[in-house]
């Protein structure tokens, strides 16, 4: 069965998720964020991911909740010149994410590199999102969260390490840098949701049921455990993730992060990285290497039946592009969910 789906007007979304935030507590910087991340998602990741606008009522019920603290400011624990260590103090995810990166980055301008660690946070959407903040500065981003436990260790059944996911962003000459933003599953429960909707049938390399058997039915796998990308590969990228994030932190790791039932913290750590390019060639030179590299991926002998080969970034890049000109892609119940949302929050519903 086809979902339904309503075609928005991009500005006058950004605009209603500006309003929304502020309306919610946020200070306008605070709404300007965290509107601009949950755009950036929406017109880059596919609908059944879950990573755009369908996210605001569910922010909404955690900061009605308490917990997240809008108005809050992050703190610097320790500090030098090349390294941070940030406790987040449950500040909205994205604006942590913004201003870790921002802060790393100032860091990469006098050492070559920055790198920022931060505990105590919150959900900060998507990682590419955050990565693509250094290309402003002519820096290479990298921004890695963990999360709630979903993937089953290799050869386990429970849920034991997260999503995990990873933003890369490195700037080329051409219309748009290379970002690689992934999940270090396969799939992701939203898909798993999508198809359930649909009505069809999944990959079996997504999940396990329960009895940790693998399989093709998203209602059976739902209550099950998901699957690493590249089996083993991607359980062990998600343990180092933890590791680079949670374990080093001092925050929470593995089963910790969004366990609280108490909704007292979500226990949520995160690292960004910045490297200047600068410091080792003109920004110039390395993008006329960075689309060599690119020319020469390309070049490839193409597989039976494949029309074109893309870069990391590309085919979210077309997808934005096109959601500029003809409006976003909302799904028909997150657009319902949204009306009702403005209506509880008192403000203009005009999309």
């Amino acid at each position: 069965m086809a979902i339904a789906m309503a075609r928005v007007d991009v500005p006058a979304l950004e605009a209603f998720l500006r309003r929304a935030f502020h309306a919610m507590g946020l200070s306008r910087r605070e709404a300007d964020i965290c509107a601009a991340g949950l755009m950036h998602a929406e017109l880059r990741c596919l609908p059944g991911q879950g990573q755009g606008v369908s996210r605001l009522s569910g922010y909404y019920d955690r900061i009605s909740k308490g917990l997240y603290q809008p108005g809050t400011e992050m703190s610097i624990v320790k500090e030098s010149p090349a390294l941070a260590l940030i406790d987040a103090n449950m500040v909205m995810g994205s604006v942590v994410g913004q201003e870790a990166m921002a802060l790393a980055v100032e860091k990469a301008k006098t050492c070559g590199i920055g790198a920022v660690f931060v505990y105590n946070s919150t959900h900060f959407g998507s990682a590419g999102f955050h990565a693509r903040r250094a290309l402003a500065a002519d820096c290479i981003g990298i921004a890695m969260t963990n999360a709630g436990a979903e993937m089953a260790p290799w050869g386990g059944r429970e849920p034991r390490v997260g999503t995990n996911p990873w933003g890369l962003a490195a700037p080329s000459g051409g219309a748009f840098p290379l970002l690689l933003d992934i999940a270090l599953t396969t799939a992701g429960k939203g898909m798993m949701r999508w198809r359930e909707r649909e009505g069809k049938k999944m990959p079996r390399d997504w999940a396990l049921t329960p009895e940790g058997l693998e399989t093709d039915e998203p209602t059976a796998a739902m209550a099950g455990a998901l699957l690493g990308i590249g089996h083993y590969k991607g359980y062990g990228l998600s343990m180092f993730t933890d590791v680079l994030t949670g374990l080093l932190t001092g925050g929470g790791f593995g089963l910790a992060p969004f366990a609280d039932r108490s909704l007292a913290k979500l226990d949520v750590a995160h690292s960004f990285i910045a490297i200047d390019i600068n410091w080792f060639m003109p920004l110039a030179q390395f993008k006329a290497r960075m689309d060599a590299f690119i020319a020469e991926v390309k070049s490839s002998a193409l597989r039976p039946g494949v029309k074109g080969i893309y870069v990391p970034g590309e085919i979210e890049y077309l997808r934005e592009r096109e959601y500029r000109a003809t409006g976003a892609q909302l799904d028909a119940e997150v657009y319902k969910r949204l009306r009702a949302l403005a209506g509880t929050l008192g403000i203009a519903f005009d999309i």
